[in-house]
């Protein structure tokens, strides 16, 4: 039997009880390791991170917990390989496509830990002057940011093992919260490896930094009105967890990520043929095939000017064609497996219904798949469908294919694309091609109200751009409506989810004793 990997809870490494659940290669079929989180006293694990890891972090500046996060990105740095090699046989990708969640880890670390160490020796934010409350000033108020005295526990998707923890974890370590993180079983061995490494490193205070691989039960109530969670996964049980007590009546703050029907719009502008339309195209390709269109930011519809659908079609196809899928341990396979065959069936029943409105432009069961078995491995290749009348194509706004899979639509005018991308009801992000400044800045200002994230690429930007479905640190992830409504990173901004506001009112006196303690809370 393959070895079961422990957990890090109540600042012990300790095994589950029972055989546990498999950890499959998605290509080969063989099992890898076994995780199970049965027989854990959740209490015990919640109550240790809350008292001791909390304890010892807010006695941190913020400056201190930066550095903290700097040694954490030079371990995961050091064990870069290693982790390679998992991703590659757990997730059944290729290594460039690990290297978007493993690369995007340690690079969202590093740069938090920068960020952080410009709030200085400070362990608390101002937010805000002081604002007079009598007309002599003789009382007013000043606003502050404290670090909450819980946990932030992270319930994380199958798709970012690694950057979907150290994204999360950075701010609230930065802010002084110790984290519990909950991976997706399926793909839980790197994040389990990660954790592993950071604690024997030693470099976090204990309590910090917890890990529970295995079923989440149970996790959820164990949370106390302090504590704050974090859930990226489906729209279903997202609703399960708002309605749970302990974000229903203990009012948890819970921050969501859900499904998201991301788009892309070539404004009318930019016909086959310029610029504008070719990295259209590429950015197309490129997000159905990257990590095989398991993204929560993947483009999943793409809106052309009518006449421009064919071109398009042609176009997309053509560069979907060359695509290379299967083994990633083949340099030469562009795209490999989904996580599992669970996830293959359900990409396969998402097209069912889809096709059911759509036709097929690039079927991707056209593709051999390279050194991979059809009947073992996860493997599908990209698909392209196409719906000519969008406004009639309902389940192609409703309908998110967590895979290779994107719908070209055709418009007759501005109006009408924005309308039909935002019949997607909220997405992480919209992505605007063309070539005049005006014509693209209005075009995002009218999609704002509806995406967390507007990429606008126009040909000035075409090597500088940093994807449509790449997640950066600096800017704001999260989106509204379908999405979530949630948020994260956006620089600085990611602090607030992991500390309370509070209104101090006083003498100015008391309050200038405020200062020397804080400092100014901004953004970026």
């Amino acid at each position: 039997m393959t070895p079961l990997l422990p957990n890090h809870w109540a600042g012990r490494w300790q095994y589950g009880t029972g055989p546990g659940t498999p950890l499959i290669d998605p290509v080969l079929g063989h099992e890898l390791a076994r995780v199970s989180s049965e027989g854990l006293d959740l209490e015990q694990g919640f109550a240790h991170a809350r008292e001791a890891g909390g304890r010892a972090l807010r006695a941190l500046s913020y400056r201190e917990r930066a550095d903290l996060l700097g040694g954490v990105s030079e371990v995961l740095q050091a064990h870069r390989e290693a982790y390679f090699e998992i991703a590659i046989a757990n997730s059944g990708t290729t290594r460039k496509d690990c290297g978007v969640d493993i690369d995007g880890a340690i690079y969202t670390l590093g740069q938090y830990a920068r960020w952080g160490r410009s709030l200085g020796q400070a362990r608390v934010l101002l937010d805000g002057e002081a604002a007079r409350l009598a007309r002599d000033g003789a009382f007013a108020c000043r606003h502050v940011l404290v670090p909450t005295r819980g946990v932030a526990l992270f319930i994380n998707a199958f798709n970012f093992p690694a950057w979907g923890l150290w994204e999360k974890a950075a701010p609230a370590l930065l802010s002084g919260v110790p984290v519990i993180v909950k991976p997706a079983t399926a793909t839980a061995w790197l994040t389990q490896r990660m954790v592993a490494d950071v604690v024997a490193a030693g470099l976090l205070p204990p309590g910090a930094l917890s890990v529970v691989c295995g079923s989440s039960r149970g996790l959820l109530d164990a949370l106390q009105p302090f504590d704050v969670l974090s859930f990226t996964g489906s729209a279903q049980t997202a609703a399960l967890i708002r309605s749970h007590p302990a974000v229903a009546q203990r009012s948890v703050r819970v921050n969501i990520e859900a499904d998201s029907l991301n788009s892309a719009l070539l404004l009318p502008d930019a016909a086959p043929g310029t610029e504008a339309f070719e990295l259209l195209v590429a950015e197309v390709v490129r997000e159905m095939t990257v990590k095989s269109g398991q993204k929560c930011t993947a483009i999943r519809r793409v809106f052309v000017p009518q006449a421009c659908f064919d071109a398009a079609a042609e176009a997309i196809g053509a560069r979907l064609a060359r695509i290379t899928v299967g083994n990633p341990r083949n340099e030469t396979v562009r795209m490999g497996a989904l996580v599992s065959r669970e996830q293959l069936a359900s990409v396969r029943e998402g097209l069912a219904v889809l096709r059911g409105q759509t036709d097929v432009l690039h079927d991707g069961g056209s593709h051999a798949l390279v050194e991979a078995d059809p009947a073992v491995a996860a493997c599908i290749g990209p698909t392209l469908l196409g719906a000519r009348d969008p406004g009639a194509a309902a389940r192609v706004h409703d309908t998110e294919v967590f895979g290779p899979v994107a719908t070209l639509m055709p418009y007759r005018s501005l109006d009408e694309a924005l309308a039909l991308v935002r019949r997607g009801e909220g997405s992480l992000v919209a992505s605007l091609y063309g070539a005049e400044p005006r014509a693209l800045a209005d075009a995002a200002l009218a999609l704002a109200d509806s995406h967390g994230r507007v990429h606008v690429v126009s040909p000035e930007v075409a090597a500088l751009h940093t994807g449509h479905g790449n997640v950066m640190p600096h800017s704001l992830h999260g989106g509204p409506g379908r999405a979530g409504g949630g948020e994260e990173l956006g620089g600085l901004r990611a602090l607030a989810f992991y500390h309370r506001r509070s209104a101090v009112q006083a003498a100015p006196a008391v309050l200038a004793h405020l200062a020397p303690q804080g400092t100014a809370w901004t953004a970026d």
